[in-house]
C-alpha cells in the first residue's frame, strides 16, 4: 500500500526533481517506510512505500523491469500474485523478490493490459514504456485505490491524492458543477471532482498517454457484462460461503500483522467469524464506541471478539480529540467530509497502527446485498405516492426518519428516485432551502442508471443496488482509504472479491430483500456462525451523534461562531443562506435541520482546513 505520483511534460522539457519530490512527499502518510523517484528526461515517477508484502529493500519502487524497458509505480495489493509464479518461470523469468509488484510488471511484459482480468486485488498503478515513450494509468475494478490526474500547461500530473497535484503547482479552483453535485448528491461521482482540472481515473479503466499527449481511455472491466456472463449459481448459500471465505483468506496475504475493523454489526462480524472458522490466530479487533446507546454497537464487538478468543481494542472519541481528528480528516480527504464518521475512522486507525499495518473491513456488503433501509422505499411506487399524500397532513414531521421518507416520497420521476436514493435531502428540499437551484446534469450517474435499467428492467431496488455500487460505494471506499492511509494503515474489503460482486448480481431478489433488514443471503449463511444477538441486532453502523457534538462540546460551540462568518457564504450556491439562523436552529437542537446543516458545516471546516493551503 503506497502513494504514487508522476509528471509527464508533452513539450519535452526536463523534469524538475524538486517538483517531483514535493509531490511525492505530500503523500508521505501513505508510505512512511521508503521513498523513491525515477526520471527519464520529460517523465518523472515518484513513490512512497508502506511495506506490506516483502518488506525488504527488494520491494523498493519505482520498480524497473529486467530489460530496463518498463518502470512501474504501484499502489495496492495483488492477492493472487503467487499463483503466477509457475507461468512466469515457464516463460524464462526469474522471481527475484517476494513482491507482488515484480509479478505485476512481469505479467505486463508478457500480456500487456490483457493481464488485468486475471488479477484479484485492489490497485492503482502507472507503467512507463521507455522505448515507446508511453504512459499507462490504471485503476482496479471497484476503485478501492484512488488515482487522480490533471492536464495543465501541456503537462500531465497524476497522484494518489489531489493534494499532491496541487503541491506541484496546479491551481486549486472549485468547479461550479462539482459544488452543485456535492450539495444535491453528497459527493461528486464518476471521473469528475470538486475541482476544475482534476479528474479521476474511473474504476475498471485505464488511460494511455502517448508521447504526443494523445490519450485513450479503455474500460477493462464492466460489471453489467460480468453479471450477464456469470455462470448460473446452483446453490447460492454454498457458493456464497465458499467464495466469501476464500476472499477473506486471500486478504490475509501479508508479511505484517492484519487486524479487523469491527463495528459489531453483521458485516464486519461476518469477516471476523470467517477468520475464526478458518482457524486464524492472534487477531486484533478495533472498535469505536459511543456513550449514546442508540449509536453504540461496541458491546457486541467486544463480546464476539472474546467469544472467538481474539484481542479487543476500543476507544471513544470526544471533546478536543474529536475536533482535532475532524480537522485532520478534512485535510486527508481532499474534499469536504460527507459520511460524517471520518474523524472516528481516522482515530481508530491511529490506535490500530500500534499493533497492525493492515485492517479488514466489512465495507461493500450493504451495496452488494441490499442492506440499507432506503432500498425498501423502492418496493412499491404506489405506496410511495400514498405516503406523499399522507405527508401533507404533517403527521410525519416530528420523527426524523419518517420525515425523510415523506420528503423522499414527493419525488415523482422514477429515475430520480434512484439518483437521489442515497441523498439526505432531495430536489424539492434544495429548492426550498437554497432557493431554486437547478439540478446538476449528473451525466455519469445517468449513464450508470441506464446500465442498471437494462440489466434489471422494472426493478427499482436492484437498479438502486447497481447504481450504488458505482457511486455511493466509491465514496465509502475513498473514505476508508483516506482515513486509514492517513494513519499509514492499509484497508482491505473482503466483500469486494470480483466473483462475489458479479455472482451476487445474478441472484434472485429473495436473496437480498427477504426479511426486515436486507442482506438475506449473508444473514442466512452466517446465522449458525454468529451469535444470534448479532444476526438479529438492529442495524446501527458507524452513525455519529453530531447534534450532541455541536451543542455540547466547547470547541464545536466556538466553531459555530466561526461558521457564521465563513467566506463560503460568498459562493453562488450558498449566497441565500442565513448562517445565523442555521446556528440558532442547531442551538435549539432542531434535529430536522441537521441534514441541511451538516454539508454546509463540513464544507466550512474543509475550506478552513484545506483550501487555504494551496491558494
Amino acid at each position: 500500500m503506497c502513494g504514487i505520483n508522476g509528471i509527464l511534460h508533452f513539450d519535452k522539457k526536463p523534469i524538475d526533481k524538486n517538483q517531483l519530490v514535493k509531490m511525492r512527499d505530500a503523500l508521505e502518510h501513505r508510505g512512511p517506510d521508503d521513498a523513491g523517484i525515477f526520471v527519464d528526461n520529460n517523465l518523472g515517477l515518484g513513490h512512497r512505500r508502506l511495506s506490506i508484502i516483502d518488506t525488504s529493500a527488494a520491494g523498493h519502487q519505482p520498480f524497473v523491469s529486467d530489460s530496463g524497458r518498463y518502470i512501474i509505480v504501484f499502489n495496492g495489493e495483488i492477492y493472487n500474485y503467487k499463483s503466477f509464479y509457475t507461468e512466469l518461470e515457464s516463460k524464462g523469468f526469474k522471481i527475484k523478490t517476494g513482491s507482488d509488484t515484480e509479478v505485476l510488471l512481469k505479467l505486463y511484459e508478457i500480456h500487456g493490459m490483457e493481464m488485468l482480468p486475471r488479477l484479484e486485488g485492489m490497485f492503482a498503478f502507472a507503467i512507463w514504456d521507455t522505448l515507446e515513450k508511453k504512459l499507462v494509468l490504471c485503476r482496479d475494478r471497484m476503485g478501492v485505490k484512488p488515482l487522480y490526474y490533471s492536464l495543465f500547461n501541456d503537462t500531465l500530473f497524476f497522484a494518489s491524492e489531489q493534494k499532491a497535484i496541487f503541491s506541484a503547482g496546479v491551481p486549486l479552483r472549485l468547479s461550479d458543477d462539482g459544488i452543485d453535485e456535492y450539495f444535491f448528491n453528497r459527493f461528486v461521482a464518476g471521473e469528475n471532482t470538486l475541482f476544475t482540472k482534476i479528474t479521476k481515473v474511473l474504476p475498471g479503466h485505464y488511460i494511455t498517454f502517448d508521447k504526443e499527449g494523445k490519450q485513450k481511455s479503455t474500460q477493462w472491466w464492466n460489471l453489467k457484462n460480468e453479471i450477464q456472463n456469470y455462470s448460473k449459481i446452483i446453490d447460492p448459500k454454498k457458493w456464497f460461503e465458499e467464495t466469501f471465505f476464500e476472499s477473506v483468506s486471500q486478504r490475509m496475504v501479508s508479511d505484517v500483522p492484519v487486524g479487523v475493523l469491527l463495528s459489531g454489526g453483521l458485516d464486519s462480524c461476518s469477516v471476523l467469524s470467517s477468520l475464526y472458522h478458518q482457524d486464524y490466530k492472534n487477531i486484533d479487533t478495533f472498535n469505536i464506541g459511543f456513550s449514546q446507546s442508540e449509536h453504540n454497537e461496541s458491546f457486541l464487538a467486544k463480546d464476539i471478539t472474546a467469544k472467538f478468543g481474539y484481542n479487543f481494542n476500543s476507544i471513544e472519541l470526544e471533546k478536543d480529540t474529536l475536533y482535532n481528528n475532524l480537522l485532520e480528516a478534512s485535510y486527508n480527504q481532499d474534499e469536504p467530509l460527507m459520511h460524517l464518521n471520518e474523524p472516528h475512522l481516522l482515530a481508530i486507525s491511529k490506535v490500530a497502527k500500534n499493533k497492525v499495518k493492515v485492517l479488514l473491513s466489512g465495507e461493500g456488503a450493504d451495496e452488494l446485498m441490499g442492506g440499507y433501509v432506503r432500498y425498501k422505499a423502492l418496493q412499491s411506487l404506489t405506496l410511495l405516492k400514498s405516503i406523499s399524500y399522507i405527508s401533507k397532513l404533517q403527521i410525519f414531521s416530528k420523527n426524523p426518519r419518517y420525515n425523510k421518507l415523506a420528503r423522499y416520497s414527493k419525488i415523482e420521476n422514477p429515475d430520480d428516485l434512484i439518483i437521489f436514493n442515497g441523498s439526505n435531502i432531495y430536489p424539492n428540499d434544495i429548492n426550498e432551502f437554497y432557493f431554486n437551484k437547478i439540478k446538476p446534469s449528473n451525466e455519469y450517474r445517468y449513464s450508470i442508471l441506464k446500465e442498471a435499467k437494462e440489466l434489471y428492467p422494472n426493478n427499482l431496488q436492484r437498479q438502486a443496488l447497481y447504481f450504488d455500487q458505482h457511486t455511493y460505494l466509491c465514496s465509502l471506499l475513498d473514505r476508508n482509504d483516506r482515513c486509514t492511509m492517513g494513519s499509514s494503515i492499509e484497508c482491505r474489503e473482503p466483500f469486494l472479491n470480483s466473483k462475489l460482486i458479479a455472482g451476487l448480481g445474478t441472484l434472485e431478489d429473495k436473496w437480498f430483500f427477504t426479511g426486515k433488514k436486507g442482506k438475506f443471503i449473508l444473514k442466512d449463511t452466517m446465522q449458525n456462525k454468529l451469535p444470534s444477538e448479532i444476526v438479529n441486532f438492529k442495524k446501527v453502523g458507524l452513525s455519529t451523534p453530531w447534534g450532541n457534538y455541536l451543542t455540547k462540546e466547547p470547541l464545536f460551540c466556538e466553531e459555530l461562531e466561526s461558521f457564521q462568518k465563513s467566506t463560503i457564504f460568498d459562493l453562488p450556491f450558498l449566497e441565500n443562506i442565513k448562517a445565523e439562523k442555521l446556528v440558532e436552529q442547531i442551538k435549539k437542537e432542531d434535529s430536522k435541520i441537521l441534514p441541511y446543516f451538516m454539508p454546509i458545516f463540513m464544507f466550512h471546516i474543509w475550506h478552513k482546513t484545506y483550501f487555504s493551503k494551496f491558494i
